[in-house]
């Protein structure tokens, strides 16, 4: 009798999951915080003007509230492991949620664009320690048997919050006003904050690893990842090297990657280990992550771009739009769930990285004249291909690792997907600029003084501002002129881009046969 009674005090575990309730509970209160951190990498997308006008900044200044958030965050992602280990997740996730949300409240409070960068870099290192968290524990609390239900919802979370950030960013700031994309964090960060500290008991802070913590590591992993970005993000701006802050930051990004990747392979406890990439599955998984936050950062970028400039949209128009694509992700995730403990998950990837090729080709048949309807279908296919890719890559990667390894191995991963982001989107403003240049100058010469076409369009366009003005319409019909055909480019220029895209994806898919077939998983293989 005492045995079993001692057996029933146990917290049951729900046999669908694999978990306690209390475990459940736990784990969803972290990813909803990891939602928060990963949705504000792009909720100011879209808003960016807005907040301009409220604190008085310039131009160049203002992409500092984005890039600030980036850099900052790109350097915690693979500290996060490191941390996790020496105080448990339990402390490293409440503290993360609480920073995060008082940072929140203070960028909205800011009032110049000094303070701006400096709360958002703050929000944006604390917030990064949110999001590989979520990962390890994914792989190490629930039963690999589990996996087809658990993949998904971190799968979607990490996919779908910064594809439907620029949508809530236009909402918030068109209903309300730009300090909403701030504010909006702070009581759902709170309640992330106490269910976390009350929940979550994962594992046991080792607090052994601070007597041998590499700071030599951190400063070189600081310099390294801070200043790449930095390069990435400003470098098309101002045409790369041949700026002299861009020089000295790319000359930085190779002293730090110098001292990180040393430090890497010569100290006794590296601040970050990269012993996982000697796993086959991790390291082709890390590649294809990537790949994919080319398709995830990058295309999230271009399409609102084009609505902006080409379309004339507005930020509300432009998340309205792209909605679209988060609509495909929330439909297709229990698909790829269900599909991923049923089928070859290369073949997944396979499939996922041949849709978003598909969904590029289509686009690269772009015109002025399209709008919600043409880019629907596109849309559709990178959001289904996203959750068809996210979930089979994460489970090969990460799956078959050892649970000592996870942390780090969990840091590692996210970072491939945000470095993935940050080169792809500085390749496509890079090319977008080089062929805007290219089309404007041959569209120039056709419609040079010569040319019959271009001259009878110019005297319709000329008649019909005279009319129209009771002026003299010249001035206008060329100004007219002028804006078409840098229109025309422009749309050109992103015809091209779409097919550079198209073949990336492709080849991308055939190199996931590469990955080993993972084995059978036993119907009570724990996590544990």
């Amino acid at each position: 009798m005492t045995i079993a009674t001692t057996y029933s005090d146990e917290p049951k575990k729900l046999d669908w999951i694999g978990v306690t309730p209390r475990e459940l509970a736990g784990f969803l209160a972290m990813v909803f915080g990891m939602f928060m951190a990963i949705l504000d990498i792009q909720i100011v997308s879209a808003s960016l003007k807005e907040i301009q006008a409220g604190i008085s900044a310039s131009s160049d200044e203002i992409t500092w509230v984005q890039t600030s958030y980036l850099i900052a965050e790109v350097v915690m992602i693979p500290l996060s492991g490191f941390l996790a280990r020496v105080f448990s997740t339990r402390v490293l996730f409440f503290s993360a949620a609480v920073g995060f949300t008082a940072a929140s409240a203070l960028c909205a409070t800011a009032t110049n664009i000094n303070e701006m960068i400096v709360y958002r870099a703050i929000q944006g290192f604390i917030g990064g320690g949110m999001i590989p968290s979520v990962f390890a524990v994914a792989f190490t609390l629930f039963p690999r048997s589990k996996q087809s239900i658990v993949s998904p919802i971190i799968g979607l979370v990490a996919t779908l919050a910064p594809t439907i950030g620029p949508t809530v960013g236009g909402y918030l700031t068109d209903t309300y006003s730009w300090h909403w994309l701030f504010l909006i964090n702070v009581v759902p960060g709170i309640l992330v904050a106490i269910a976390v500290f009350f929940l979550v008991d994962f594992d046991k802070p080792n607090y052994a690893l601070l007597d041998r913590f590499d700071f030599v590591g951190l400063i070189g992993m600081a310099m390294f990842l801070g200043s790449l970005e930095y390069v990435l993000e400003e470098g098309p701006r101002y045409d790369w090297f041949d700026d002299q802050t861009i020089a000295v930051f790319g000359v930085l990004t190779v002293l730090g990657a110098l001292i990180f990747f040393w430090r890497a392979a010569t100290a006794e406890d590296p601040i970050v280990e990269l012993r996982a990439f000697k796993n086959r599955n991790f390291a082709f998984g890390s590649a294809f992550s990537f790949t994919m936050g080319i398709g995830l950062y990058g295309l999230t970028y271009v399409y609102p771009v084009y609505l902006g400039q080409v379309r004339g949209y507005d930020s509300l128009m432009i998340g309205q739009t792209m909605f679209v694509t988060g609509v495909a992700m929330f439909m297709t995730a229990p698909v790829s769930g269900r599909l991923s403990a049923l089928i070859d998950p290369r073949y997944m990837m396979l499939i996922g990285f041949a849709g978003f090729a598909l969904g590029t080709y289509i686009a690269s048949y772009i015109t002025p004249d399209w709008d919600f309807w043409e880019l629907m279908v596109p849309q559709i296919l990178r959001g289904s291909s996203l959750m068809l890719c996210m979930v089979p890559i994460t489970n090969l990667s990460l799956g078959t690792l050892p649970h000592d390894q996870m942390k780090n191995a969990s840091g590692l991963f996210n970072l491939t997907r945000n470095l993935g982001g940050a080169v792809g989107l500085a390749a496509i403003n890079t090319l977008l600029n080089k062929r805007l240049d290219l089309h404007l100058a041959r569209l120039h010469e056709q419609v040079a003084w010569g040319h019959q076409a271009a001259e009878e369009q110019l005297a319709m366009m000329q008649q019909n501002f005279g009319m129209a003005m009771h002026s003299d319409g010249d001035a206008a019909a060329l100004k007219k002129l002028a804006m078409l055909v840098r229109n025309q480019a422009n749309v050109l220029s992103f015809a091209d881009l779409f097919i550079v895209l198209t073949v990336l994806f492709a080849v991308t898919g055939v190199f996931t046969l590469l990955m080993r077939k993972p084995g059978a998983v036993p119907a009570g293989a724990g996590g544990h």
